[in-house]
């Protein structure tokens, strides 16, 4: 596991940093009702802290190896939608995420995305 301090004291710049270990989001507000106008997430790290009643957030493009995290603190059930032609644990179209539940993502090929939810 990469650890940015750790990182940094290694003698590595703090954007190479950020590419080797990812980076956060915080305060970030889901939107919309489906894929065309859902919240477009760029962290690797996600904290959705405010949501409405059937809004989300998209996946980044799908990529072997990645890997995302969203935490639900928004007080909503959030949707989670990957880009067109991704699936999400290789079937599903969309996934919910509960209000104070954190889900990870992996890239499981350039398609799928598989997921593991936090009790």
């Amino acid at each position: 596991m990469t650890i940015p301090s750790r990182v940094l004291a290694s003698g590595n710049s703090g954007l190479s940093t950020t590419s080797i270990c990812g980076y956060g989001a915080t305060g970030l507000v889901a939107t919309g009702s489906s894929i065309t106008d859902a919240l477009q997430l760029s962290a690797d790290f996600n904290t959705i802290t405010t949501s409405s009643a059937s809004t989300g957030v998209i996946l980044p493009p799908t990529e072997a190896g990645a890997h995302i995290v969203i935490r639900n603190d928004s007080g909503q059930t959030i949707t989670v939608y990957p880009k067109a032609g991704s699936t999400i644990n290789a079937a599903a179209s969309t996934i919910t995420i509960a209000t104070a539940k954190t889900m990870v993502f992996y890239g499981m090929s350039a398609t799928t995305w598989a997921t593991i939810l936090t009790a």
